[in-house]
């Protein structure tokens, strides 16, 4: 596994897109979830991860994202742009320094920092 600068290409139709800009953290929740079977795609920002989704988003059934990242927005923008635009992606956000509001949460899942393959794997089952 490697921490890419770039998204990783959706071409084999991954399902979960974990959205992270601290390399090491991407890289260890998408091994927690690639060691649960799930297929997997990652990005280092927001506006990588829109780009992935941009007629792609079948492709995907979730989206795991940082809220505190740079770029022009953070996770929670990222994760209303997403719900907005497409409805069937699940949405759980993280954050070791945020604590969101439900109001704050477009119908997604929280699952604070740090946390472990079962509290990962619970959140994604878990959103909506």
């Amino acid at each position: 596994m490697s921490c890419l600068s770039e998204p990783t290409d959706p071409s084999s139709a991954p399902r979960i897109l974990v959205v992270e800009d601290e390399c090491f953290v991407r890289m260890v929740a998408v091994d927690m979830l690639e060691d649960a079977g799930l297929p997997v795609a990652e990005a280092p920002d927001a506006d990588a991860a829109l780009q992935l989704l941009e007629g792609k988003a079948q492709a995907f059934g979730a989206l795991f994202t940082d809220i505190d990242m740079p770029g022009s927005m953070d996770g929670l923008t990222l994760a209303a742009r997403v719900r907005a635009r497409w409805p069937h992606i699940r949405l759980v956000v993280t954050s070791g320094r945020v604590r969101p509001r439900a109001d704050d949460l477009p119908n997604a899942g929280f699952l604070p920092k740090p946390y472990g393959r079962s509290d990962l794997l619970g959140a994604l089952g878990r959103a909506a």
